[in-house]
Protein backbone atom coordinates (compact mmCIF):
# COMPACT_ATOMS: atom_id res chain seq x y z
CA UNK A 1 0.00 0.00 0.00
CA UNK A 2 1.40 3.35 -1.06
CA UNK A 3 0.93 6.31 1.27
CA UNK A 4 0.77 10.06 0.79
CA UNK A 5 0.71 12.61 3.62
CA UNK A 6 -1.45 15.65 2.94
CA UNK A 7 -1.83 19.15 4.33
CA UNK A 8 -4.87 21.28 3.43
CA UNK A 9 -4.74 25.08 3.43
CA UNK A 10 -8.18 26.68 3.46
CA UNK A 11 -11.32 25.34 5.13
CA UNK A 12 -14.01 27.06 3.11
CA UNK A 13 -16.73 25.11 1.33
CA UNK A 14 -14.36 23.04 -0.81
CA UNK A 15 -11.65 22.64 1.81
CA UNK A 16 -14.18 21.41 4.36
CA UNK A 17 -15.50 18.94 1.81
CA UNK A 18 -12.01 17.61 1.12
CA UNK A 19 -11.25 17.19 4.82
CA UNK A 20 -14.55 15.39 5.46
CA UNK A 21 -13.99 13.02 2.54
CA UNK A 22 -10.39 12.25 3.49
CA UNK A 23 -11.50 11.54 7.05
CA UNK A 24 -14.66 9.57 6.31
CA UNK A 25 -13.59 7.73 3.14
CA UNK A 26 -9.94 6.97 3.85
CA UNK A 27 -10.50 3.19 3.89
CA UNK A 28 -12.62 3.23 0.73
CA UNK A 29 -10.08 5.35 -1.14
CA UNK A 30 -7.27 3.01 -0.10
CA UNK A 31 -9.26 -0.06 -1.10
CA UNK A 32 -10.08 1.29 -4.54
CA UNK A 33 -6.81 3.05 -5.36
CA UNK A 34 -4.11 1.25 -3.41
CA UNK A 35 -3.15 4.61 -1.88
CA UNK A 36 -3.50 5.47 1.77
CA UNK A 37 -4.23 9.21 1.88
CA UNK A 38 -3.26 10.44 5.33
CA UNK A 39 -4.48 13.89 6.36
CA UNK A 40 -1.69 15.26 8.56
CA UNK A 41 -2.65 18.90 9.13
CA UNK A 42 -5.08 21.61 8.06
CA UNK A 43 -4.83 25.38 8.18
CA UNK A 44 -7.30 28.25 8.18
CA UNK A 45 -7.18 31.79 9.53
CA UNK A 46 -10.52 31.09 11.25
CA UNK A 47 -9.67 28.91 14.21
CA UNK A 48 -13.29 27.91 14.69
CA UNK A 49 -13.27 26.04 11.37
CA UNK A 50 -11.19 23.21 12.75
CA UNK A 51 -13.52 22.74 15.69
CA UNK A 52 -16.56 22.74 13.39
CA UNK A 53 -15.07 19.76 11.57
CA UNK A 54 -14.23 17.98 14.83
CA UNK A 55 -10.49 18.07 14.18
CA UNK A 56 -8.11 17.56 17.10
CA UNK A 57 -6.06 20.62 18.05
CA UNK A 58 -2.84 18.85 16.99
CA UNK A 59 -4.09 18.71 13.38
CA UNK A 60 -5.02 22.39 13.10
CA UNK A 61 -2.94 25.51 12.63
CA UNK A 62 -3.74 29.10 11.75
CA UNK A 63 -0.29 29.43 10.15
CA UNK A 64 -0.03 27.78 6.69
CA UNK A 65 3.77 27.91 6.92
CA UNK A 66 3.58 25.05 9.43
CA UNK A 67 2.17 22.88 6.66
CA UNK A 68 4.65 24.04 4.02
CA UNK A 69 7.62 23.45 6.34
CA UNK A 70 6.38 20.13 7.71
CA UNK A 71 8.81 17.50 6.43
CA UNK A 72 6.24 14.72 6.84
CA UNK A 73 3.82 16.27 4.35
CA UNK A 74 4.17 15.18 0.71
CA UNK A 75 1.31 17.16 -0.83
CA UNK A 76 -0.11 20.60 -0.08
CA UNK A 77 -3.70 21.28 -1.10
CA UNK A 78 -4.31 25.02 -1.63
CA UNK A 79 -7.99 25.95 -1.37
CA UNK A 80 -7.97 29.53 -0.13
CA UNK A 81 -8.51 31.00 -3.62
CA UNK A 82 -7.51 34.38 -5.01
CA UNK A 83 -4.04 35.53 -5.98
CA UNK A 84 -2.37 36.44 -2.71
CA UNK A 85 -1.19 34.77 -0.57
CA UNK A 86 -2.24 31.69 -2.57
CA UNK A 87 0.45 32.11 -5.23
CA UNK A 88 3.23 32.64 -2.70
CA UNK A 89 2.12 29.58 -0.70
CA UNK A 90 2.00 27.37 -3.81
CA UNK A 91 5.46 28.44 -4.96
CA UNK A 92 6.90 27.97 -1.47
CA UNK A 93 5.39 24.50 -1.23
CA UNK A 94 6.84 23.44 -4.60
CA UNK A 95 10.27 24.79 -3.72
CA UNK A 96 10.09 22.99 -0.40
CA UNK A 97 9.68 19.68 -2.23
CA UNK A 98 5.90 19.30 -1.93
CA UNK A 99 3.48 18.43 -4.67
CA UNK A 100 0.58 20.88 -4.94
CA UNK A 101 -3.09 20.35 -5.67
CA UNK A 102 -5.26 23.42 -6.25
CA UNK A 103 -8.70 24.47 -7.47
CA UNK A 104 -7.61 28.10 -7.92
CA UNK A 105 -8.81 28.94 -11.43
CA UNK A 106 -8.35 32.70 -11.07
CA UNK A 107 -4.68 32.28 -10.15
CA UNK A 108 -3.95 29.65 -12.79
CA UNK A 109 -5.58 31.72 -15.52
CA UNK A 110 -2.83 34.30 -15.15
CA UNK A 111 0.10 32.38 -13.73
CA UNK A 112 -0.16 28.73 -14.76
CA UNK A 113 2.97 28.86 -16.97
CA UNK A 114 5.11 30.39 -14.21
CA UNK A 115 3.85 27.98 -11.55
CA UNK A 116 4.34 24.92 -13.77
CA UNK A 117 7.86 26.11 -14.56
CA UNK A 118 8.66 26.24 -10.84
CA UNK A 119 7.13 22.76 -10.43
CA UNK A 120 9.40 21.35 -13.13
CA UNK A 121 12.51 23.02 -11.67
CA UNK A 122 11.57 21.68 -8.23
CA UNK A 123 10.90 18.17 -9.50
CA UNK A 124 7.37 18.32 -8.18
CA UNK A 125 3.88 18.23 -9.69
CA UNK A 126 1.06 20.76 -9.85
CA UNK A 127 -2.39 19.20 -10.15
CA UNK A 128 -5.50 21.27 -10.85
CA UNK A 129 -8.37 19.03 -11.97
CA UNK A 130 -10.78 20.88 -9.67
CA UNK A 131 -10.09 24.24 -11.32
CA UNK A 132 -12.41 23.51 -14.28
CA UNK A 133 -15.71 21.68 -14.33
CA UNK A 134 -15.95 20.61 -10.69
CA UNK A 135 -16.23 16.83 -10.68
CA UNK A 136 -15.94 16.49 -14.48
CA UNK A 137 -12.51 14.92 -15.20
CA UNK A 138 -11.76 17.19 -18.16
CA UNK A 139 -8.15 18.03 -17.22
CA UNK A 140 -7.20 14.37 -16.94
CA UNK A 141 -8.98 13.62 -20.20
CA UNK A 142 -6.97 16.29 -22.03
CA UNK A 143 -3.65 15.31 -20.46
CA UNK A 144 -4.06 11.54 -20.63
CA UNK A 145 -7.09 10.03 -22.36
CA UNK A 146 -6.92 12.31 -25.41
CA UNK A 147 -3.16 12.70 -25.57
CA UNK A 148 -3.01 11.26 -29.12
CA UNK A 149 -5.72 13.60 -30.38
CA UNK A 150 -5.51 16.97 -32.03
CA UNK A 151 -8.36 19.12 -30.72
CA UNK A 152 -9.10 22.32 -32.61
CA UNK A 153 -12.40 23.39 -31.04
CA UNK A 154 -14.10 23.38 -27.68
CA UNK A 155 -17.58 24.49 -26.64
CA UNK A 156 -18.43 24.48 -22.97
CA UNK A 157 -21.04 25.42 -20.41
CA UNK A 158 -18.58 25.90 -17.57
CA UNK A 159 -20.39 28.23 -15.18
CA UNK A 160 -23.31 26.65 -13.36
CA UNK A 161 -24.76 29.91 -12.05
CA UNK A 162 -25.20 31.52 -15.47
CA UNK A 163 -26.56 28.27 -16.89
CA UNK A 164 -29.08 28.04 -14.05
CA UNK A 165 -30.24 31.61 -14.69
CA UNK A 166 -30.81 31.13 -18.41
CA UNK A 167 -32.41 27.72 -17.81
CA UNK A 168 -34.90 29.17 -15.33
CA UNK A 169 -35.68 32.10 -17.61
CA UNK A 170 -36.61 29.57 -20.28
CA UNK A 171 -38.37 26.93 -18.19
CA UNK A 172 -40.33 29.22 -15.85
CA UNK A 173 -40.69 32.35 -18.06
CA UNK A 174 -38.79 34.45 -15.52
CA UNK A 175 -37.01 37.75 -16.01
CA UNK A 176 -33.26 37.86 -15.42
CA UNK A 177 -33.83 39.63 -12.07
CA UNK A 178 -36.38 37.02 -10.97
CA UNK A 179 -34.12 34.14 -11.95
CA UNK A 180 -31.18 35.73 -10.12
CA UNK A 181 -33.27 36.21 -6.97
CA UNK A 182 -34.27 32.54 -7.08
CA UNK A 183 -30.65 31.44 -7.62
CA UNK A 184 -29.54 33.41 -4.57
CA UNK A 185 -32.28 31.86 -2.42
CA UNK A 186 -31.20 28.38 -3.48
CA UNK A 187 -27.52 29.12 -2.92
CA UNK A 188 -26.60 28.84 -6.60
CA UNK A 189 -25.56 32.49 -6.86
CA UNK A 190 -23.41 34.65 -4.61
CA UNK A 191 -24.82 37.82 -3.09
CA UNK A 192 -22.66 39.70 -5.62
CA UNK A 193 -22.49 37.33 -8.59
CA UNK A 194 -20.43 39.55 -10.91
CA UNK A 195 -17.82 36.89 -11.77
CA UNK A 196 -20.58 34.51 -12.85
CA UNK A 197 -23.01 36.75 -14.75
CA UNK A 198 -20.27 38.78 -16.47
CA UNK A 199 -18.45 35.66 -17.69
CA UNK A 200 -15.26 36.25 -15.69
CA UNK A 201 -15.34 32.85 -13.97
CA UNK A 202 -15.90 31.05 -17.28
CA UNK A 203 -13.10 33.08 -18.89
CA UNK A 204 -10.65 31.93 -16.19
CA UNK A 205 -11.54 28.31 -16.87
CA UNK A 206 -11.38 28.72 -20.64
CA UNK A 207 -7.87 30.20 -20.39
CA UNK A 208 -6.74 27.08 -18.50
CA UNK A 209 -8.30 24.77 -21.09
CA UNK A 210 -6.69 26.71 -23.94
CA UNK A 211 -3.30 26.37 -22.28
CA UNK A 212 -3.70 22.60 -22.15
CA UNK A 213 -5.13 22.29 -25.66
CA UNK A 214 -2.93 24.75 -27.52
CA UNK A 215 0.07 25.39 -25.22
CA UNK A 216 -0.88 29.05 -25.39
CA UNK A 217 -1.47 31.21 -22.33
CA UNK A 218 -4.24 33.53 -23.48
CA UNK A 219 -4.24 36.85 -21.59
CA UNK A 220 -7.54 37.28 -19.79
CA UNK A 221 -8.08 40.61 -21.52
CA UNK A 222 -7.82 38.85 -24.92
CA UNK A 223 -10.88 36.71 -24.16
CA UNK A 224 -13.92 38.13 -25.96
CA UNK A 225 -16.31 38.30 -23.01
CA UNK A 226 -19.91 39.40 -22.63
CA UNK A 227 -22.24 38.94 -19.68
CA UNK A 228 -25.81 37.64 -19.70
CA UNK A 229 -27.58 40.39 -17.73
CA UNK A 230 -28.95 42.04 -20.91
CA UNK A 231 -30.75 38.88 -22.00
CA UNK A 232 -34.48 39.36 -21.44
CA UNK A 233 -37.39 36.95 -21.19
CA UNK A 234 -38.40 38.39 -24.57
CA UNK A 235 -35.22 37.03 -26.19
CA UNK A 236 -35.66 33.67 -24.51
CA UNK A 237 -39.23 33.45 -25.80
CA UNK A 238 -38.30 34.44 -29.35
CA UNK A 239 -35.51 31.85 -29.34
CA UNK A 240 -38.05 29.23 -28.31
CA UNK A 241 -40.35 30.20 -31.16
CA UNK A 242 -37.49 29.69 -33.63
CA UNK A 243 -36.52 26.29 -32.22
CA UNK A 244 -33.45 27.70 -30.47
CA UNK A 245 -32.18 27.92 -26.92
CA UNK A 246 -29.83 30.45 -25.27
CA UNK A 247 -26.85 29.02 -23.40
CA UNK A 248 -23.81 30.64 -21.71
CA UNK A 249 -20.94 29.24 -23.78
CA UNK A 250 -17.19 29.30 -23.50
CA UNK A 251 -15.75 28.78 -26.98
CA UNK A 252 -12.25 28.15 -28.29
CA UNK A 253 -11.73 27.68 -32.04
CA UNK A 254 -8.40 27.21 -33.76
CA UNK A 255 -8.08 27.96 -37.47
CA UNK A 256 -4.57 27.25 -38.78
CA UNK A 257 -2.41 29.17 -36.28
CA UNK A 258 -5.12 31.66 -35.24
CA UNK A 259 -7.27 31.16 -32.14
CA UNK A 260 -10.51 32.81 -31.10
CA UNK A 261 -11.46 32.62 -27.44
CA UNK A 262 -14.83 33.87 -26.29
CA UNK A 263 -17.39 33.70 -23.48
CA UNK A 264 -20.93 34.92 -24.09
CA UNK A 265 -24.59 33.96 -24.37
CA UNK A 266 -25.09 31.87 -27.50
CA UNK A 267 -28.13 30.67 -29.41
CA UNK A 268 -28.07 26.97 -30.27
CA UNK A 269 -30.47 24.71 -32.17
CA UNK A 270 -32.47 22.55 -29.77
CA UNK A 271 -30.87 19.47 -31.35
CA UNK A 272 -27.38 20.61 -30.28
CA UNK A 273 -25.82 18.41 -27.53
CA UNK A 274 -25.33 21.41 -25.22
CA UNK A 275 -28.90 22.68 -25.65
CA UNK A 276 -30.25 20.15 -23.13
CA UNK A 277 -27.69 20.93 -20.41
CA UNK A 278 -29.78 22.77 -17.81
CA UNK A 279 -29.63 24.06 -14.26
CA UNK A 280 -26.28 24.11 -12.49
CA UNK A 281 -24.84 21.33 -14.66
CA UNK A 282 -21.74 21.86 -16.79
CA UNK A 283 -20.79 20.23 -20.07
CA UNK A 284 -17.80 20.43 -22.40
CA UNK A 285 -18.01 19.38 -26.04
CA UNK A 286 -14.81 18.88 -27.99
CA UNK A 287 -13.75 17.13 -31.15
CA UNK A 288 -10.60 15.06 -31.45
CA UNK A 289 -9.17 14.07 -34.80
CA UNK A 290 -9.15 10.41 -33.69
CA UNK A 291 -12.12 10.07 -31.32
CA UNK A 292 -14.52 12.52 -32.95
CA UNK A 293 -17.04 14.38 -30.80
CA UNK A 294 -16.87 13.88 -27.04
CA UNK A 295 -19.21 15.35 -24.42
CA UNK A 296 -18.18 15.63 -20.79
CA UNK A 297 -21.16 16.28 -18.51
CA UNK A 298 -21.71 16.63 -14.78
CA UNK A 299 -21.94 18.92 -11.79
CA UNK A 300 -19.50 21.74 -12.36
CA UNK A 301 -19.38 23.17 -8.86
CA UNK A 302 -20.34 22.52 -5.27
CA UNK A 303 -18.60 21.01 -2.30
CA UNK A 304 -18.74 17.31 -3.11
CA UNK A 305 -18.03 17.34 -6.88
CA UNK A 306 -15.06 19.71 -6.49
CA UNK A 307 -13.72 17.82 -3.47
CA UNK A 308 -13.96 14.63 -5.53
CA UNK A 309 -11.68 16.18 -8.19
CA UNK A 310 -9.18 17.33 -5.55
CA UNK A 311 -8.99 13.84 -4.05
CA UNK A 312 -8.52 12.32 -7.50
CA UNK A 313 -5.44 14.49 -7.96
CA UNK A 314 -4.07 13.51 -4.54
CA UNK A 315 -4.51 9.81 -5.34
CA UNK A 316 -2.70 10.25 -8.67
CA UNK A 317 0.23 11.74 -6.80
CA UNK A 318 0.13 8.94 -4.25
CA UNK A 319 0.33 6.36 -7.02
CA UNK A 320 3.63 7.92 -8.06
CA UNK A 321 2.78 9.04 -11.61
CA UNK A 322 5.99 10.10 -13.32
CA UNK A 323 6.97 13.73 -12.95
CA UNK A 324 7.70 14.05 -16.63
CA UNK A 325 4.21 12.83 -17.51
CA UNK A 326 2.50 15.05 -14.99
CA UNK A 327 4.04 18.26 -16.31
CA UNK A 328 4.60 17.33 -19.94
CA UNK A 329 2.45 20.14 -21.36
CA UNK A 330 5.02 22.68 -20.15
CA UNK A 331 7.34 21.68 -23.01
CA UNK A 332 4.67 21.40 -25.72
CA UNK A 333 5.18 23.47 -28.84
CA UNK A 334 2.75 26.37 -29.07
CA UNK A 335 0.11 25.73 -31.75
CA UNK A 336 -1.14 29.31 -31.86
CA UNK A 337 0.57 32.46 -33.16
CA UNK A 338 -2.29 34.95 -32.95
CA UNK A 339 -5.37 35.50 -30.78
CA UNK A 340 -8.19 36.92 -32.85
CA UNK A 341 -9.74 40.21 -31.79
CA UNK A 342 -13.52 40.56 -31.57
CA UNK A 343 -13.59 42.55 -34.82
CA UNK A 344 -11.97 39.65 -36.67
CA UNK A 345 -14.41 36.85 -35.85
CA UNK A 346 -17.32 35.75 -38.01
CA UNK A 347 -20.63 34.46 -36.72
CA UNK A 348 -24.34 34.40 -37.31
CA UNK A 349 -26.30 36.76 -35.08
CA UNK A 350 -29.71 37.19 -33.52
CA UNK A 351 -30.55 40.90 -33.41
CA UNK A 352 -33.42 42.56 -31.55
CA UNK A 353 -34.24 46.21 -32.12
CA UNK A 354 -36.95 48.19 -30.33
CA UNK A 355 -38.25 50.37 -33.19
CA UNK A 356 -41.10 52.81 -33.68
CA UNK A 357 -44.13 51.02 -35.11
CA UNK A 358 -44.37 52.88 -38.42
CA UNK A 359 -44.18 51.84 -42.09
CA UNK A 360 -40.69 51.89 -43.63
CA UNK A 361 -38.79 51.37 -40.39
CA UNK A 362 -37.89 47.78 -41.24
CA UNK A 363 -36.59 48.82 -44.65
CA UNK A 364 -34.44 51.55 -43.11
CA UNK A 365 -32.79 49.20 -40.64
CA UNK A 366 -32.28 46.55 -43.32
CA UNK A 367 -30.70 49.16 -45.58
CA UNK A 368 -28.08 50.10 -43.00
CA UNK A 369 -27.25 46.43 -42.46
CA UNK A 370 -26.97 45.86 -46.19
CA UNK A 371 -24.59 48.79 -46.67
CA UNK A 372 -22.31 47.12 -44.11
CA UNK A 373 -22.30 43.75 -45.94
CA UNK A 374 -24.68 42.07 -43.47
CA UNK A 375 -27.03 39.57 -45.06
CA UNK A 376 -30.38 38.89 -43.38
CA UNK A 377 -31.58 35.27 -43.26
CA UNK A 378 -34.79 35.86 -41.31
CA UNK A 379 -36.80 38.83 -40.07
CA UNK A 380 -39.85 39.20 -37.87
CA UNK A 381 -41.66 42.29 -36.57
CA UNK A 382 -43.50 41.49 -33.35
CA UNK A 383 -46.79 43.35 -33.04
CA UNK A 384 -47.85 44.99 -29.79
CA UNK A 385 -51.14 46.78 -29.43
CA UNK A 386 -50.90 50.45 -28.43
CA UNK A 387 -47.10 50.14 -28.14
CA UNK A 388 -45.05 53.00 -29.56
CA UNK A 389 -41.96 50.80 -29.90
CA UNK A 390 -42.16 47.20 -31.06
CA UNK A 391 -39.48 44.50 -31.18
CA UNK A 392 -37.96 43.73 -34.57
CA UNK A 393 -36.03 40.45 -34.66
CA UNK A 394 -33.50 39.53 -37.34
CA UNK A 395 -31.22 36.55 -37.93
CA UNK A 396 -28.13 37.28 -40.01
CA UNK A 397 -25.98 35.12 -42.21
CA UNK A 398 -22.33 34.73 -41.19
CA UNK A 399 -20.90 38.23 -40.93
CA UNK A 400 -17.68 39.86 -39.83
CA UNK A 401 -18.14 41.34 -36.38
CA UNK A 402 -16.49 44.66 -37.21
CA UNK A 403 -19.10 45.19 -39.95
CA UNK A 404 -21.92 44.40 -37.55
CA UNK A 405 -20.48 46.69 -34.90
CA UNK A 406 -20.30 49.57 -37.36
CA UNK A 407 -23.90 48.99 -38.51
CA UNK A 408 -25.30 48.78 -34.99
CA UNK A 409 -23.53 51.97 -33.94
CA UNK A 410 -25.37 53.70 -36.78
CA UNK A 411 -28.74 52.08 -36.05
CA UNK A 412 -28.59 52.71 -32.30
CA UNK A 413 -28.18 56.45 -32.96
CA UNK A 414 -31.45 56.63 -34.89
CA UNK A 415 -34.40 58.39 -33.26
CA UNK A 416 -36.64 55.59 -34.50
CA UNK A 417 -34.80 53.04 -32.32
CA UNK A 418 -35.08 52.89 -28.55
CA UNK A 419 -32.14 51.71 -26.48
CA UNK A 420 -29.26 49.49 -27.48
CA UNK A 421 -29.68 46.66 -29.95
CA UNK A 422 -29.49 43.22 -28.35
CA UNK A 423 -27.15 40.92 -30.26
CA UNK A 424 -26.59 37.24 -29.50
CA UNK A 425 -24.12 35.09 -31.42
CA UNK A 426 -25.29 31.79 -32.89
CA UNK A 427 -23.48 28.46 -33.17
CA UNK A 428 -24.27 25.00 -34.44
CA UNK A 429 -25.43 26.02 -37.93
Amino acid sequence: MKKINVGVIGLGTIGSGVVKALRDKRALIAQRSGVDVHLVMVSDVRRAQGAKLGLPATMFTANPQEIIRNEKIDCVVELIGGHHPAKELILQALRNGKHVVTANKALLAGDIAEILSVAVKSGRQLKFEASVGGGIPIIKALQEGLVANRVDSLFGIINGTSNYLLSKMSQASLSFAEALSLAKKKGYAERRPRFDVEGIDAAHKLVILCYLLFSKLVPLEAVIREGIADISEMDVRYAEEMGLVIKPLAIAKKDHDHLEVRVHATMLPKAHPLAVVNGVFNAILLKGDMVGDMLFYGRGAGQSPTASAVISDIVDLGRGDSLEEGNRHVKAEARVKKIRRADEIQSRYYLRFMAIDKPGILARISGILGKNHIGIAQVSQKERKRAKFVPVVMITHHVLEKNLKRALEHIDRLAIVKGKTIKIRMEGF
